[in-house]
């Protein structure tokens, strides 16, 4: 079992930043490709970004690409999503998944294991 549990949503303004944590407890941090994803309301769970085992590979949504970073410190048992010149678009419930695989990118069927997600409201 890998228990996740998320920090750093809330409410910010467009153009602001945010940091959302994660920290892992339970089995191997280390052993796992780990991802974002977001969910608004009345809309389907997507991929937001995802890091490789080693964080050597990180992938994104085309909709963030360029705004978010995902990183990782295996250290900490923790990853990280810096979000950078939120949009109102960026609104949504942000889950951190444990991942059995990097490849294929993006896939919810890949999770292992969610967090319980963190609010991000982004306000003009």
């Amino acid at each position: 079992q890998v228990q996740l549990a998320e920090s750093g949503g809330g409410l910010v303004q467009a153009g602001g930043s945010l940091r959302l944590s994660c920290a892992a407890s339970g089995r191997t941090f280390s052993n796992y490709a780990m991802g974002w994803f977001r969910q608004a309301p009345g809309k389907e769970r997507e991929f937001v970004a995802a890091i490789s085992e080693n964080g050597g590979n990180t992938a994104y949504a085309n909709s963030v690409k360029g705004r978010f970073t995902i990183s990782r410190d295996d250290g900490r048992n923790t990853v990280y999503l810096q979000m950078n010149s939120l949009k109102l678009e960026d609104t949504a419930v942000y889950y951190c998944a444990a991942l059995r695989n990097f490849y294929p990118v993006g896939r919810r069927e890949s999770v292992d294991y969610w967090g319980q997600g963190t609010q991000v409201t982004v306000s003009s």
